[in-house]
């Protein structure tokens, strides 16, 4: 027995010392900071009015762009900007024969500053959208990327995204059935009241919303304008 303990003992203490190494790999990654966001460009270009570019979607749900593009003016004007209005800027891009987002992208940014006058243009990128039913749940979900451009510079300003998930499986507690019986009729409840709307809605105002790490900073409009 002792033998065979000596046998395997190296390997025992290997994989101990290994574990541990491991470990304090884990705490020094968790204890890493943030790295903070460089915001000279943005408060040397200080931009006072916002064009919210109609988004790209590339998720399946062909609703997504109307949820992003209709719930990012509160939390921009929220944060102290004058955010040129989404339907007249829509509406003005279809007039003009633009009726896809990666065409509206690809304008050059002085021919946006001349039409509608804006000091930064905000391009967002769907990349999830709606509601999945799972073998145990029902998921929704939205998730969106996004950069501030200076029409007057070209230079981008800021960069941010977001991601909301809603998951029925974490409130219940009924066991398999239990869960499988709560993801079919959660599935139906978001499907009916359009949950991934509200996710939508959450997730703009995770993304465009100052005052938090790495965020937008406040607008001219708001009385914390200087203070980020």
């Amino acid at each position: 027995m002792n033998s065979l303990f000596s046998l395997f003992f190296p390997s025992i203490r290997a994989a101990r010392t290994a574990l541990a190494v491991s470990a304090a790999m884990l705490c020094c990654a968790c204890a890493t900071p943030v790295a903070q966001r460089d915001y000279t460009a943005f408060r040397e270009s200080r931009p006072r009015s916002i064009l919210v570019m109609p988004p790209v979607n590339r998720s399946p749900e062909i609703k997504a762009p109307i949820t992003f593009l209709a719930t990012a003016t509160v939390p921009l004007a929220e944060s102290g900007y004058y955010v040129i209005p989404v339907t007249l800027a829509d509406e003005t891009f279809k007039q003009n024969g633009v009726t896809v987002a990666e065409e509206a992208h690809s304008i050059e940014l002085g021919k946006l500053r001349e039409i509608f006058g804006a000091d930064a243009a905000l391009y967002v990128t769907i990349t999830r959208f709606g509601t999945s039913y799972r073998v145990l749940s029902s998921v929704v979900e939205a998730a969106a990327s996004s950069k501030l451009v200076d029409l007057r510079t070209g230079q981008e300003l800021w960069s941010g995204q977001a991601t909301v998930v809603w998951d029925s499986s974490s409130n219940n507690g009924g066991g398999l059935i239990g869960m499988l019986v709560s993801a079919i009729v959660s599935q139906i409840a978001n499907t009916i009241s359009d949950k991934s709307h509200d996710a939508g809605r959450a997730a703009n105002y995770r993304m465009l919303s100052a005052g938090h790490q790495n965020s937008i900073l406040f607008g001219p409009y708001h009385p914390k304008f200087g203070t980020d």
